[in-house]
């Protein structure tokens, strides 16, 4: 498999994993009305959503991305320091 492939295989996963995520979005009730989704499908689509990470892990160690450290298209490290918003007494 070539990164060419991998890389639509990539699309193809990411493409899967927001739409599924938007159903879910979509499906979810609000205001404590009963959800339409049986408990079966939730696991169901919980179970998708382990495959598509798992194979993304995958492509991701094939390509040889290191899952400790963020890839950043251009190259660049964010220049943002992190804030600490606890008040100290």
């Amino acid at each position: 498999m070539n990164k060419e492939e991998l890389s639509k295989e990539q699309q193809i996963l990411r493409q899967m994993r927001k739409t599924l995520g938007n159903v879910v979005k979509d499906a979810t009730p609000l205001g404590g009305r009963p959800n339409p989704l049986t408990a079966n499908t939730i696991q169901d689509i919980k179970d998708c959503f382990a495959l598509i990470s798992e194979r993304e892990r995958e492509l991701a160690e094939k390509l040889g991305f290191d899952e400790a450290k963020p890839y950043y298209g251009d190259g660049e490290l964010p220049n943002a320091k992190v804030l600490s918003f606890v008040k100290r007494d």
